[in-house]
């Protein structure tokens, strides 16, 4: 197939192993355990024990806060629920879309043109946010952890100018780590932290900083979300496994940030959901697994884990791997033999269209990128942190 080009506009008993057919990975040395740190580059003083294996990926998803240089635990914290999911039950993606919202529905020629692969596509923002009492990271390792918001839209949709409008469908996936996965070693266990969102739900329960207190250190603060990217995303699949693909609209250019975080202008994960009818270790689980109904949990049927679909995302507490891809997006946008045969565009055309029109409707939101993200999310720009793309 045609390989993705970057847009003119701007210029898983356990996790499964990767296929056969997956691109060589960057490290050489692999652990007993089957999981490789990331690259050491990616954190010039990165802590080995936040590095390591997936065991390791949840010791603290449910604080808000690595336990680090007399930190406290989970256990001396009180009311430090920042990080617990806010609902019991996932919630369905809404389509309701306000009268100023950028996206239209149809706007495309027809969803029979619609690659098959495409399960859906939607707007990608990427943040992280700093350890406790750091309002201003000075380097990877003053990061706590990153965050993946993602708000879909219809797969026959194009973008107009505007804001991308409310409808109701966020969802805030949580990371525990430092960096994103950038190979097929590096293998994060990540969650759904909140589904169904409104934008005014995840400005006061997530992008806002927070106090809290605690029974050894009194009150603690907890810095706001900082803004690192934001693009165009698409979920595919290749048969066999699921990708989350995307292109960066913003910032228009890399910065030290991005990439000691593993943000590229393409790039792209493998995508598995866990069975939670099988018990993970125990530093991975949960205090509460995903309310799927009986449907969704027959398709698991004996499996451990199984490629990611949509609909896994938009329930609170689902846990899903979050693989490295070296090759890019190549993989991920491949095109299927049978779109071949019908003529149906590429899965990396309509990825670049999308890409093309957020770089023209970001561009007259406001006068700099973290405006423009705020902006998008209807939230006012002075009260948090700008994108950050130096150290």
């Amino acid at each position: 197939m045609t390989s993705a080009t970057r847009s003119s506009a701007k210029h898983h008993e356990g996790p499964p192993a990767p296929p056969a057919s997956e691109a060589p990975t960057r490290s050489k040395h692999k652990r007993d355990d089957g999981v490789a740190s990331p690259d050491a580059k990616r954190s010039r003083k990165s802590d080995e024990k936040d590095q390591q294996t997936i065991e390791e990926s949840f010791a603290t998803s449910s604080t808000h806060q690595d336990t680090k240089d007399g930190e406290e635990t989970e256990d001396e914290q009180t009311t430090d629920t920042t990080l617990q999911p806010q609902d019991e039950k996932g919630t369905a993606p809404q389509t309701k879309h306000q009268n100023n919202s950028a996206v239209e529905p149809g706007g495309r020629d027809g969803s029979e043109t619609m690659p098959s692969s495409i399960l859906e596509k939607g707007i990608i923002y990427f943040f992280f946010r700093g350890r406790v009492g750091i309002d201003e990271p000075s380097e990877a390792d003053d990061i706590a952890r990153s965050y993946i918001l993602l708000r879909p839209i219809e797969k026959d949709a194009k973008l107009g100018s505007g804001p991308i409008g409310d409808a109701g469908n966020t969802r805030l996936c949580a990371i525990p780590k430092k960096v994103l996965p950038l190979s097929g070693r590096d293998r994060w266990i990540s969650f759904v932290e909140k589904a169904g969102a409104s934008f005014q739900q995840i400005k006061d329960e997530f992008l806002s900083a927070t106090d809290y207190a605690t029974r050894t250190a009194g009150t603690r603060h907890s810095p706001a979300a900082t803004p690192v990217g934001e693009g165009v995303y698409a979920i595919t699949s290749t048969g066999r496994e699921s990708h989350l693909a995307y292109m960066l609209t913003l910032p228009d250019k890399l910065g030290e940030v991005q990439k000691e975080i593993g943000l590229r202008e393409k790039g792209s994960f493998i995508l598995s959901t866990k069975n939670p009818e099988y018990p993970g270790p125990a530093s991975t689980q949960l205090p509460k697994g995903p309310e799927y109904p009986k449907e969704v949990l027959k398709e698991f049927r004996s499996l451990r884990w199984m490629p990611t679909l949509p609909k896994h995302l938009d329930y609170v507490n689902t846990q899903f791997l979050l693989i490295g891809e070296s090759s890019g997006v190549e993989k991920a946008l491949e095109t299927q033999k049978k779109d071949q045969k019908a003529g149906v565009e590429e899965p990396a055309e309509e990825l670049e269209k999308l890409e093309e029109e957020d770089a023209v409707r970001m561009k007259h939101l406001n006068k700099d990128d973290a405006s423009r993200i705020f902006a998008d999310l209807e939230v006012h720009a002075k009260e948090f942190p700008k994108l950050q793309t130096t150290f």
